[in-house]
Parts: structure tokens; C-alpha cells; sequence
């Protein structure tokens, strides 16, 4: 199966660890995201990578090659200015067209959960063309519970949500998405409410997984300890 993961921002919020790598390379518990993505992918029978890069696309190219080093092929697909996620996607039309079905993956996220859960439903619903992978939203702050009288009966540091779910920044896909792509901006806003309208898109819901964003300085070091508590990932 294929993969593209969208690697080309500029990772603002992570500098100044963005000013001399892109995201993608920022080390994770000692290994760079995009490493840690690409791990994960071919555990679940992902052999072929598209990378959606720009912003220092050099570093990236460098450093990954041809991808026969972690056991991939991978193929870079250059914006040569910043087209948004939906952009991005459209702009490796000749690549991705050919597949009968595609994951994409934000590059900034490091998770477990299994990807071929969203192919099964995929593949059994013909009018849906993308399904979004969806986890509980954690809460950025610890929770007081607190009884009618006003007394603190526990503290839960920054426990998940489970009636709120967000989106995790995986899709499956099927090639069709690719005629409901605009050329210039993000996916979330242009294309995803669309296709919600049009009753095309819809969710898996992950519970129990590992699932972490890196957006801040802050996220790299509580993901680097939350990874190195766990056994496997």
C-alpha cells in the first residue's frame, strides 16, 4: 500500500528547533517523526511513501534517500510554495491517482493505532470516498472532580475526553477525493465539510491507542517521556 505524508510546513510553533530542520525531522525520544511514521506504516503493510514536502525539502531528501534504509520506497513530491494540505494532495495527482485506495498522514503526528481498520469500512461503504481517523480529545489540564458541596474528591491530571472526538490526522482515501481537491488550501476547510454535506466522508473511532501531536517544544518533551514509559509503540 501507499502512503503520502504531508511534510512540507514550516513548523513555526516548534522553533527554534524548525529553523535549521523541518518538522519532520525534530527527534522524538531520539528519533525523528518522520521515522517513528514510517515505522509505524510498514508494520501495517505500507511499502511505498509519498513524501509532500517544501520547506527544506533538501534536509529531508538528504536524510532519507530513497528510503531502502528503513525498508521503503519513497517517492518527494515538491510544492515550490506553500498550497495547504488539500493543495499539497492535488499537487501529487499524477502519483496518487493511480491507487485504487491511499493513506495520508499528518507529519506531525506520532501514534499506534491501526491504520487497515479504516480500509476494512472503506472498502465496504462504495459511496464513501475518504474516512478520517478520530481519537478522544485529552484534555490540555487536569480535571478537579468535586462534589455538590463544593469538596475536591480527586485530581485527574489531563485525562481524555470521551464524548469529544478530533481528528487525528489519518486518512484513508480513495483516488475520487483527488476531483474534490482545491489547488491552493487546506483540506479541513475545503474539501472534508464538502464532503460531509454530500454524506462521502466518514470516521473510525480509535480508543486505546497511542496518539500525540507535536506542535510545541513542550510536545517533544512529554512525548519523549510518554514513549519511553511504553513497551512497544
Amino acid at each position: 500500500m501507499k502512503a503520502a505524508i504531508l511534510a512540507g510546513g514550516m513548523g513555526k510553533r516548534l522553533r527554534p528547533l524548525t529553523l535549521e530542520n523541518p518538522k519532520p525531522l525534530v527527534e522524538v525520544a531520539g528519533k525523528p517523526i518522520i521515522e517513528w511514521q514510517i515505522t509505524w506504516l510498514k508494520k501495517y503493510g505500507v511499502d511505498e511513501i509519498v513524501l509532500l514536502v517544501g520547506y527544506m525539502k533538501e534536509k529531508l531528501i538528504e536524510y532519507l534517500g530513497s528510503g531502502s534504509r528503513l525498508g521503503v520506497r519513497i517517492t518527494y513530491v515538491v510544492e515550490d510554495e506553500p498550497l495547504g494540505t488539500a493543495g499539497a494532495i492535488k499537487n501529487a495527482e499524477s502519483v496518487l491517482k493511480r491507487e485504487d485506495i491511499f493513506f495520508v498522514i499528518n507529519g506531525d503526528i506520532i501514534t499506534n493505532l491501526n491504520p487497515l481498520k479504516m480500509v476494512e469500512v472503506i472498502n465496504q461503504q462504495p459511496n464513501i470516498i475518504a474516512i478520517i481517523a478520530a481519537v478522544p480529545l485529552r484534555s490540555p489540564y487536569g480535571i478537579l472532580e468535586i462534589d455538590e458541596k463544593g469538596y475536591i474528591k480527586k485530581f485527574i491530571e489531563k485525562p481524555y475526553l470521551e464524548e469529544y472526538w478530533i481528528n487525528a490526522g489519518v486518512y484513508v482515501m480513495k483516488p475520487e477525493i483527488l476531483d474534490h481537491l482545491v489547488e491552493r488550501g487546506d483540506i479541513e476547510r475545503t474539501t472534508f465539510p464538502k464532503l460531509a454535506e454530500e454524506g462521502k466522508i466518514m470516521t473510525y473511532r480509535y480508543k486505546g491507542v497511542f496518539w500525540r501531536s507535536i506542535d510545541t517544544y513542550k510536545d517533544v518533551e512529554e512525548v519523549s517521556k510518554e514513549i519511553k514509559k511504553l513497551k512497544t509503540l
